[in-house]
C-alpha cells in the first residue's frame, strides 16, 4: 500500500506573500486531496503590492531535490512555476528527461501581477525550445501566449492560432486563457487537445483584484487531477470551476493585487 495514495510535485518558485508560486500549489493540491510536494528553483521576496527581489537556487540543490523525491516517491503528475533563467530552466528539462513524474504542466510564468518580470527573455526562449516539447499541458495567460507563439492575440481568432502554434511546438495540450481581454464580460478560455479536438470555457467576469495567483492555482488543480487519473479534459474543466470559486468567493488580504480563496469549493 505504500505510494498508493495520488502524489504531484510543484516545481517552482516561492511567492513570501503565500498568494502565488510554490505556496498557491501547496494550498490548490491540498485542496483536491493530493499529497504535493515540490522541488523549489527559487526565492522572491514579494506580497500583494508587488515583487522586490528574487534569486534563483543553484542548480546543485536543485538537482538534488529531483533525486531525492525519485528515490522515495511516487509522483503521478507535476507541474512548472517560475522558473526564472536560462540556467533554471535547462536544469529542470534535464530533471524531467530523466525521472518519470508523470504528465507535466507547464505553467509558463513570465510577469507577475504588479508587472515585475519573473523570466528572461533568453529563458523564454529555452522554454519555447526544450519545456514546451516536453509538456503533456501548456497553461498560457494571453502575455505568455503571445510570447511564446510570437504573434499578437486581439480577440478569439487569435487565441486559436496561438494555441496552434504552441501545440506545433510540441505541447500536446494547450489552455490559452483569456483573462486579459478585460473588455469583455465573460473570462473565456480556448483549449486545444492533443487529438485535435477543441472547446472553450467561459465564466463571468468578476469584478476584483483579488486575482493573485490564478495561473499557478488552475495549473496546480490540473496537475492534482491528473495525479488521481482523471482525463486531460476533465482535469482542465475541474481547475476553471475551481479558479472560479477562489476568485467569486474572495477573501481580503494585503493592500494590492490579492489572493485567491483556496478554500473555496
Amino acid at each position: 500500500m505504500i505510494n498508493e495514495f495520488p502524489q504531484a510535485l510543484s516545481i517552482a518558485g516561492s511567492d513570501s506573500g503565500g498568494g502565488a508560486g510554490m505556496q498557491a500549489d501547496l494550498k490548490t493540491m491540498q485542496m483536491r486531496h493530493v499529497f504535493a510536494t515540490t522541488v523549489l528553483v527559487a526565492i522572491t521576496a514579494q506580497n500583494t503590492l508587488g515583487v522586490q527581489d528574487a534569486m534563483p537556487l543553484p542548480k546543485k540543490i536543485i538537482d538534488e531535490q529531483f533525486a531525492s523525491l525519485n528515490a522515495d516517491l511516487k509522483i503521478r503528475a507535476c507541474k512548472t512555476g517560475m522558473l526564472a533563467d536560462t540556467e533554471t530552466v535547462e536544469t529542470v528539462v534535464a530533471n524531467l528527461k530523466q525521472y518519470d513524474f508523470g504528465p507535466l504542466i507547464v505553467d509558463p510564468v513570465m510577469i507577475a501581477k504588479g508587472g515585475a518580470h519573473l523570466l528572461t527573455d533568453e529563458a523564454i526562449s529555452t522554454v519555447r525550445t526544450k519545456l514546451l516539447p516536453l509538456a503533456d499541458l501548456v497553461t498560457p495567460n494571453l502575455p505568455e501566449a503571445e510570447a511564446l507563439a510570437e504573434m499578437t492575440i486581439e480577440n478569439n481568432a487569435d487565441m486559436k492560432k496561438a494555441g496552434q502554434r504552441l501545440q506545433a511546438l510540441g505541447a500536446k495540450n494547450v489552455l490559452v486563457k483569456g483573462g486579459h481581454f478585460n473588455d469583455q464580460k465573460q473570462a473565456s478560455d480556448f483549449v486545444l487537445l492533443a487529438d485535435g479536438s477543441s472547446f472553450w470555457m467561459s465564466s463571468p467576469r468578476i469584478d476584483t483584484k483579488r486575482t493573485h495567483g490564478t495561473g499557478d492555482t488552475i495549473s496546480a488543480c490540473i496537475t492534482a487531477e491528473l495525479a488521481k487519473g482523471v482525463s486531460m479534459e476533465n482535469a482542465i474543466r475541474t481547475g476553471k470551476a475551481y479558479v472560479e470559486a477562489t476568485i467569486r468567493d474572495g477573501i481580503q488580504v494585503g493592500h494590492g493585487h490579492g489572493p485567491l480563496n483556496h478554500w473555496a469549493v
